[in-house]
């Protein structure tokens, strides 16, 4: 039995039409509370899969509907209206040896991660639709899920009182504008409001563990520990152009994206047995994210383009103090955390063909990257649930884009697709796969002795996104 804690459109003339946003998506992927209470938010970057594919170097680049999350002010470069949905697929498994040889093996997602993390972005450019009076103005909204979990371990594990099971579907909706302030510099401002799915299950951040015994509950029950809220932050960023080539279009871009922190104050219960025992209440903190990105085109013509970019961000860990659940009877179960904040490194290339004799009206792009991420997690406040270590990640894909006089397997135009005014002028299919590597990593010196040990861990995620441009 599961219930109730949860962390929560260059131009196009004169277009009318209504356009609705009917999707949604849910995310799991990485969080934890063990049984002391703790309530993990491991940050997922991974949200548009031609980001991903080049292992999240995008913000100097923002030049399709994820922008919304990368760099909103990057949303200046879409034309029309343009809208993109996709999930992730994500896997893999932590192997655990303890210091006695005991070992455990969890799993990280995989079939169990339904829905999948997925992204949805929309963006319009009002001055295309024919707004002008507020000037060149992009609007958009997206869907993501940056912070998650879904983790599980076997009830007999070597450490059953720390954590048999974490979910965290938090969702971040980001309805979020973007002003083209000259030629060269765009400014974006919007908002993140975090809250659970809810639309599948009861959507809250839950984790369940063997009962070691206190608190008048007997030892060996199975406890759970659940709640949810909502909390708002918000971002601000700019896209500045510092070099053109001769038929002006940009070869050197730079963007910084901040992200604020934001609070969740969580309100739930703890129950053993499936009973609920007590009304129970935690604050989660969502750290603040600084991101500073530059991208380079050595080729950029008509026919093809290359670009190479580097991003790092600043993850600011260090707000995640401590942990404490207060009950409803005013006991408090006190956790520390004492996390650090932190530094990745991410680097990402593109080469992409705009003409094709093979393929014509049609664009085909190649992509890689590689990621440096560090650990933020100290030994004493170790979570099994979450696996914190230096971290690499691989990633490469494909994206492909269908003009309206494209053919789609010698059967249809890409135009045709539709009805109506809702016939798009491209589609565009976007594939990427990533594997992490985490560093293996022995614990020593937690307060739960059961911890202890060294862990491995290998994540492996595939993505898709189908992009249409109106």
């Amino acid at each position: 039995m599961r219930r109730g804690w949860g962390c929560g459109w260059n131009r196009l003339g004169s277009v009318r039409w209504m356009w609705a946003f009917t999707m949604f998506l849910v995310g799991l992927c990485w969080g934890g509370l063990p049984w002391e209470a703790t309530a993990q938010v491991p940050r997922i970057q991974g949200q548009g899969t031609a980001a991903s594919a080049m292992s999240n170097a995008y913000a100097a680049q923002a030049d399709d509907p994820s922008a919304v999350h990368y760099n909103p002010a990057g949303m200046t470069q879409l034309s029309g209206v343009q809208v993109m949905a996709g999930a992730l697929i994500a896997g893999g498994s932590t192997n655990f040896t303890s210091p006695t040889g005991a070992t455990a093996r969890g799993d990280r997602n995989g079939s169990a991660a339904w829905p999948p993390p997925g992204h949805t972005f929309i963006t319009a450019n009002l001055k295309d639709l024919g707004v002008t009076a507020l000037g060149d103005l992009t609007a958009g909204i997206g869907l993501t899920v940056p912070f998650g979990s879904l983790t599980r371990w076997p009830n007999d594990g070597p450490f059953r009182t720390a954590t048999t099971f974490n979910t965290l579907p938090l969702l971040d909706i980001k309805p979020t504008l973007a002003y083209k302030a000259t030629d060269n510099l765009s400014l974006g401002l919007g908002a993140d409001i975090y809250t659970f799915s809810g639309l599948v299950g009861e959507g809250q951040v839950e984790k369940q563990s063997v009962w070691p015994g206190g608190l008048g509950i007997p030892a060996g029950s199975k406890v759970e520990l659940s709640g949810k809220d909502t909390a708002a932050g918000f971002n601000a960023s700019l896209l500045y152009t510092a070099l053109r080539n001769t038929d002006g279009k940009p070869v050197a871009n730079i963007g910084i994206v901040y992200r604020s922190q934001a609070t969740l104050h969580l309100s739930g219960a703890l129950l053993a047995n499936g009973a609920k025992v007590s009304d129970a209440k935690a604050t989660l903190v969502l750290p603040q994210v600084i991101t500073g990105a530059i991208a380079l085109w050595p080729v950029r013509t008509s026919e093809r383009e290359w670009k190479l970019e580097m991003d790092v961000d600043y993850v600011g860990w260090k707000s995640v103090r401590n942990l404490d659940v207060t009950l409803a009877n005013g006991v408090t179960i006190p956790q520390p955390q004492n996390w650090k904040s932190t530094y990745a490194v991410m680097l990402g290339t593109e080469y992409k063909w705009l003409v094709l004799e093979s393929l014509p009206n049609w664009e085909v792009a190649l992509r890689a990257g590689y990621t440096n991420q560090q650990q933020q997690m100290p030994d004493l406040t170790y979570d099994p649930g979450i696996p914190s270590s230096d971290l690499h990640i691989v990633g490469g894909g494909v994206g492909f884009i269908c003009k309206e006089q494209g053919s789609f397997l010698g059967l249809m135009r890409c135009g045709d697709f539709g009805v109506g005014s809702l016939k798009p002028k491209a589609i565009g299919l976007d594939l990427s796969y990533q594997a992490a590597f985490y560093e293996d990593r022995t614990v020593l010196g937690n307060r739960n002795p059961t911890v202890n040990g060294t862990y491995r861990t290998t994540l492996h995620t595939g993505g898709v996104s189908i992009r249409m441009i109106y």
